[in-house]
């Protein structure tokens, strides 16, 4: 009987390393020039692109250099691809007047897609706390969506933990923190706007979030009128008496036509105002220790004239 032996063909090792090495490159992911007429912008991005200073800079870096890290897309079904982070580069890039960009594209679901977005923003030191109200909300639901997939885990406890709590950890903060956040999205446009501009602070605006629609118009007429946005206080009465079916346009406008004591007790200069009595290498803190400074002898100065 002969043997089969001689009918079986062995692989060179030319062809075992090439077809191991094919392998690797289908697995691997690879970097494409796309044109930015191609890539769309992620559905209900929370993250605002603006034409400031930093943007005027990244277009001018992408006009020299190019851009130095691939933006993140996933086919779009109806056609072209939709941008998971890049939004800025995107925009810059068009400014620098390319017509591509390098692009990584990966097959993502809507909960990885809108994680992977939201995780490549927060990693930006200046967010407006629309932006991170929008985006906290969007990834917390990503998350719950996800866990009803894959039970929500703690590796290092082995406990079962809420997805508010597991986004916690991974940006160090709080569930009440993350949570005083997303209410935030529950304002009127305009009002989170105020917030957005540092005219309506975070603690004010949280409480005023639980205004019906209409009464959050109403605080909006009261504000131009007043030209004053709420005290902590004032929202909380403002809540507690829509709360109670209690809250008029008139019962507002007495909360808001109030004097406040802080506002009384405090003077306010921007940097903007100040900016120009300072070198620009002068940080807040440098010029408040030299108005100090100079406040302090003019005191000394003061004293010396009354005492002769």
């Amino acid at each position: 009987m002969k043997s089969s032996a001689k009918k079986v063909k062995l692989a060179s090792l030319d062809d075992l390393f090439s077809t191991e090495e094919s392998r690797s490159d289908e697995k691997r992911e690879k970097v494409v020039e796309i044109p930015l007429s191609q890539l769309h912008s992620f559905k209900n991005h929370p993250f605002k692109v603006r034409d400031d200073e930093a943007m005027m800079d990244t277009a001018e870096s992408i006009r020299q250099y190019g851009v130095l890290s691939a933006a993140i897309a996933r086919p779009d079904p109806d056609g072209g691809y939709e941008l998971v982070s890049g939004h800025r580069r995107h925009h810059a890039s068009e400014l620098a007047g390319k017509e591509t960009m390098p692009v990584i594209v990966r097959e993502l679901d809507d909960d990885a897609a809108t994680i992977i977005m939201v995780d490549s923003n927060l990693q930006r030191e200046e967010l407006l706390p629309s932006e991170r109200a929008f985006a906290y909300k969007m990834k917390l639901e990503a998350m719950k969506h996800q866990g009803e997939r894959v039970d929500l885990t703690s590796s290092q406890l082995g406990t079962k933990l809420r997805a508010d709590e597991i986004l916690a950890q991974q940006i160090n903060s709080s569930r009440n923190q993350i949570q005083r956040y997303i209410r935030l999205t529950e304002l009127i446009p305009p009002l989170l706007d105020l917030v957005d501009e540092k005219k309506m602070a975070v603690n004010p605006a949280y409480e005023v979030s639980f205004l019906k629609p209409e009464e959050q118009e109403w605080l909006l007429e009261t504000i131009d009128s007043e030209q004053a946005t709420p005290s902590l206080s004032q929202a909380q009465r403002m809540k507690k008496f829509s709360q109670e079916g209690k809250l008029t346009e008139d019962v507002m406008l007495a909360i808001m036509s109030e004097e406040k004591k802080s506002d009384l007790d405090k003077v306010t200069l921007s940097c903007d105002v100040l900016r120009k009595y300072f070198p620009k290498s002068y940080t807040p803190r440098k010029m408040e220790e030299t108005i100090i400074r100079l406040l302090e002898q003019w005191q000394r100065k003061r004293q010396q004239q009354h005492d002769r």
